[in-house]
């Protein structure tokens, strides 16, 4: 076996989606790629619209065609290309070998079955499980994420269950078969910062105890630095900048991913000062921009972004952004912006 395939239990290459409207196409996702080492956890932020969650449901190919197009690249996971399986296959692997936890469990729930047998009900068709054998695990798996008296919780409905709880039990379905890879699209949405802690930390545990590898959606950096090992910055569809965390947090390249951490609220602030934000918005990606995709936004802006798009430039082995003002041979005009 491939040393590349063992060390990478996800490789995304040059992945392009786009979706089909009446008012044209929309370039979503923007050739990116990156890697997730086996038993890891990769933190994909940024702004809201920027491609996180189309990148999350493009690898267990959750996302309907029509109006979805996967225009180019490969999802490379276990070393096969998941856009060349069929839905038969996808329907083996979501679940089994790929589990997904999204961000609502209250319209990912269905409110009229009972969560034990919505945590037991893939698994007892897959496995062929009685239906003392799919309750026992129902109760095993609420246990596992900390659940008080699952026995008596198994027969509940999800309406009976708080923000939190009803999060923990999305968690469990994720987790009934212990797949390789667990995507967590934005999982402490709308819960309060106790309860994100716990289910955190129950993400951290189920990582550490079962080799459980993880990609985390979000827009919370502070959750990023507690949870993730590496990091991408994603806007307008494209990736611009990943490393390890403490590149990203102690020594970042990019002026996106430097506004995005200014915005970050600090203990220490003056109560005089206020919050920083990044004026503007995201370009329209129904016309995508011809250069920097952040060009308007940008305060460093120069001329050569806004028509040239910039490489990749490499600052170590773990850490690579694609700036202009980062790269030796720019010439650098001046800048637009100020």
């Amino acid at each position: 076996m491939d040393k590349t395939i063992r060390d990478n239990i996800l490789e995304v290459k040059n992945l392009a989606v786009s979706f089909q409207t009446f008012f044209g196409e929309v370039e979503a996702v923007r050739d990116i790629s990156f890697e997730l080492k086996r038993g890891s956890t990769l933190a994909i932020v940024g702004e809201s619209g920027c491609g996180k969650s189309v990148t999350a449901n493009s690898i267990i190919q959750l996302l309907p065609k029509p109006p979805a197009l996967y225009k180019n690249g490969e999802i490379v996971f276990n070393g096969a290309n998941l856009l060349e399986k069929t839905e038969k296959e996808m329907v083996d692997i979501r679940g089994n070998n790929i589990s997904m936890v999204f961000q609502d469990p209250m319209t990912s729930l269905n409110p009229t079955m009972k969560v034990g047998n919505q945590i037991s009900e893939g698994l007892k068709k897959k496995k062929h499980l009685s239906d003392k054998e799919a309750k026992k695990l129902a109760i095993d798996m609420l246990e596992l994420v900390s659940v008080p008296q699952p026995e008596g919780r198994v027969n509940q409905y999800p309406h009976e269950f708080s923000g939190g709880m009803r999060q923990r039990v999305m968690i469990a379905i994720a987790m009934a078969s212990n797949p390789e890879l667990l995507i967590a699209d934005e999982p402490t949405t709308a819960l309060d910062v106790t309860v994100q802690a716990q289910i955190l930390d129950l993400m951290k545990k189920l990582n550490r105890e079962n080799g459980t590898s993880i990609i985390l959606i979000t827009h919370d950096l502070g959750v990023v630095a507690d949870m993730a090992e590496d990091v991408i910055v994603m806007y307008a569809g494209q990736i611009l900048e990943k490393g390890r965390v403490e590149d990203i947090f102690k020594n970042p390249k990019h002026p996106y991913t430097k506004k995005l951490l200014g915005a970050v609220p600090n203990l220490n602030m003056d109560k005089s000062e206020s919050l920083h934000s990044i004026p503007g918005t995201p370009p329209d990606l129904y016309k995508p921009p011809e250069g920097c995709s952040f060009f308007d936004r940008c305060d460093s802006a120069m001329v050569v972004c806004e028509k040239n798009v910039p490489d990749f430039l490499d600052h170590s082995e773990t850490h690579c952004s694609r700036c202009w003002l980062n790269h030796p041979s720019c010439s650098l005009g001046g800048v637009v912006n100020e």
